[in-house]
């Protein structure tokens, strides 16, 4: 056999850049603590690249390496480095100036101190286009085979943590979630009855609005691979054209050459497909299938829990939702808003609840409340308990009375469960707020002027709690009373607002007082601010407000409101009332008409002295309509009525004397007592000189 000569160009023996050079194989050299990275010529022409377009660092291979690329070829330096190896290799694709895909190895010598620190690294890098144990051999395949295999574990790994069908959807539309599986179109379609519905799409924009919807029957292979159960492999731009005509004048137009589109299958039905289409014009390989039918199996366990955990979600907030009023009644002198968000973790509802109860004579009553719990049985015992406590209210209870009853009735259930709420009760005309708390937080107050502060609220034990258990006399919920100017809005929540950022309750009361000084007048504008969930995407509770802004302007002439209470006994306390009494009808105008003031007064206090246990309370305020009104409370539910007196009788006269002297008089239910009122126009004053 005649020996082979190299070429006379060629001299004997081949210098090393020589030999280097005729491989297509280049050299780099990369200094670690500069950054400074040098390639020869020849590395740069493998790379594609011109020497004005390289910048001498790292940084400057980004123009021919994609970011999935750059990123895997950074992971294998840092681990070598890590490693404390003084070799490295790596196969990555380039972009070749036509937008073709090559494939390029990269083999470094990792250069130490004698401690071990890195500093440099000298290497080579070559063309491994026709490397027959990659691009075009097993190279490519083994590759491939690591990069899609990788895919489906973190695509599988990430789904796992979806909750709902947005967070599966967010996870295909992520550019780098499927990247690395070469597509350039991912979609996502939901079965629908007859219909599927296309809910996702993500990558080059090929998303198709006509066929948003399309029937299982129609001729697309998103509807053949939900009918047939098996995924639909496509190969060229022919057969697209072929196969699917309808698709076709859609697909015609993209850089689509290829793709798949595989069913979704839960518990042997399709609930949806995924389609994935490539720029790649070519069959799929055996093993490229089976990776991508695994992704298409992972896709539909993830898909299927998301729609299981939705349907959950809507029917425990449905069941929540439809234990709260339906609406909210318009209250004269006031602006009320309320709303309710739910917990985001599927089945945990709560017990959080609201309610507005309109109470007559120009007084509502408002409250909030949670029992303890996250579950349907939480929910069935707030619906009850908010109607128990509604009642209680609506009969003329007191705050106090209404609450400790609520919360007798609670424990009557025996359900275990306790319960926090805040019941409030508002007279608009005086403007007077009087309050009980059973292990809730303190109601916030804001001012006219925007100010806000918490309203220190007397405290009493849970709702459920044993009697003995309650500490204290009486009801065990003490009365607090605050007065509410008009403008002043009263700010009711429970506590899934102020937990909300998993801060502690100091903190988020603090946050929500800002927030409410800082938010807008409006309580419906308020009530969206302090909801929002923007930045929260993970509300661990439900939570619910309700906002009551007193409308109006300050009462006529200045007339606060007067309130004594009238003790067993004490001969000292109806002397004392009269004379106040008399004393302030003078202030507000009605100089004229204090002794009938007076004696309607002393009548219904004697009446109330005489006749029940326990004494009872006597105010005076100056209603809206410019009336100053007289009211006595008494602990007995025996209604009062008109006697016929004789001659000679000493009694039986006050009512008719009450009836005589006021322009109106009644008797109001007060749950455990009754409230007995009067009326009397105050006289207009022409005005002075």
């Amino acid at each position: 056999m005649a020996e082979r000569r190299p070429s006379p160009e060629v001299q004997w023996p081949a210098r090393p850049d020589t030999s280097l050079a005729l491989n297509h194989m280049g050299t780099f050299d990369w200094d670690l603590d500069s950054g400074r990275m040098h390639l020869d010529e020849t590395a740069l022409e493998v790379l594609g690249l011109r020497a004005d377009e390289f910048n001498g660092t790292p940084a400057g291979l980004r123009v021919r390496l994609a970011p999935p690329e750059e990123a895997r070829l950074d992971a294998r330096v840092a681990q070598a480095l890590k490693d404390g190896r003084s070799h490295y290799g790596a196969y990555v694709r380039r972009r070749r100036r036509n937008g073709t895909a090559a494939w390029t190895h990269i083999q470094g010598h990792i250069l130490r101190e004698p401690g071990g620190r890195p500093y440099r690294i000298i290497g080579i890098i070559r063309d491994a286009a026709h490397d027959p144990r990659e691009s075009g051999a097993g190279g490519d395949r083994d590759e491939g085979r690591r990069r899609m295999t990788g895919v489906v574990e973190r695509t599988t790994a990430i789904l796992a943590h979806a909750r709902t069908v947005n967070d599966v959807t967010d996870v295909l539309k992520d550019p780098e979630a499927l990247g690395h599986l070469g597509a350039v179109s991912v979609m996502l379609g939901i079965v629908d009855g007859g219909r599927i519905h296309l809910v996702a799409e993500g990558r080059l924009g090929t998303y198709v609005p006509e066929i948003e919807y399309t029937r299982i029957e129609a001729r697309f292979p998103m509807s053949e691979a939900v009918r047939s159960l098996q995924p639909v492999f496509i190969a060229s731009r022919d057969e697209f054209r072929l196969r699917f005509p309808d698709l076709w004048p859609y697909i015609e137009p993209l850089a689509v050459h290829s793709g798949v589109y595989l069913p979704l299958i839960a518990q042997g039905r399709a609930i949806g497909a995924l389609g994935l289409l490539y720029r790649r014009e070519g069959d799929f390989t055996a093993e490229e299938r089976n990776l991508l039918v695994a992704l298409g199996s992972g896709i539909a366990q993830s898909l299927q829990r998301a729609i299981l955990f939705e349907q959950e979600h809507d029917l425990a907030e449905g069941l929540q939702r439809a234990m709260l009023p339906r609406r909210i009644p318009d209250v004269p002198g006031t602006r009320i808003a309320v709303r309710y968000r739910a917990a985001r973790m599927g089945r945990k509802i709560g017990g959080d609840w609201y309610d507005v109860v309109p109470l007559g004579e120009g007084r509502v009553g408002v409250m909030i409340g949670d029992v303890e719990g996250h579950d349907t049985d939480a929910a069935a015992v707030m619906g009850q308990l908010r109607i128990v406590l509604r009642a209680y209210a609506a009969e003329g209870h007191t705050p106090d009375t209404a609450m400790a009853r609520a919360s007798a009735f609670l424990h009557d259930l025996a359900t275990d469960r306790l319960a926090a709420c805040t019941y409030a009760e508002l007279d608009l005309a005086t403007g007077m707020l009087r309050m009980v708390r059973a292990a809730h937080h303190d109601p916030l107050v804001r001012r006219g002027d925007g100010s806000c502060h918490t309203v220190p609220v007397a405290g009493g034990p849970p709702l459920g709690a044993p009697r003995d258990e309650q500490p204290g006399a009486g009801t065990g919920y003490p009365v607090t009373s605050v007065e509410l100017h008009p403008g002043d809005t009263l700010v009711l929540c429970t506590d899934g607002l102020l937990e909300r950022h998993g801060a502690d309750r100091a903190a988020g009361m603090r946050d929500l007082v800002r927030a409410v000084s800082t938010g807008p007048a409006d309580v419906e504008e308020l009530a969206d601010v302090l909801c929002d969930p923007t930045g929260d995407p993970g509300a661990r509770g439900d939570m619910a407000l309700l906002l009551l802004r007193r409308r109006g302007t300050p009462t006529p002439r200045g007339g606060g409101p007067l309130r004594l209470r009238l003790a067993p006994g004490d001969p000292q306390g109806p002397s004392t009332a009269r004379h106040l009494i008399r004393a302030a009808a003078a202030a507000w105008g009605a100089r004229e008409l204090t002794d009938e003031i007076e004696l309607a007064a002393d009548e219904l206090i004697t009446n109330a002295l005489v006749h029940t246990d326990g004494g009872g309370h006597v105010g005076l305020r100056m209603t809206a309509e410019g009336r100053i009104r007289i009211e006595v409370e008494d602990s007995s539910s025996a209604l009062p009525h008109r006697r016929q007196a004789g001659d000679w009788s000493v009694s039986g006269r006050g009512l008719l004397l009450v009836e005589e002297l006021a322009q109106d008089w009644g008797v109001e239910p007060r749950g455990g007592g009754k409230c007995v009122w009067c009326e009397f126009a105050v006289p207009e004053h022409p005005a002075g000189p």
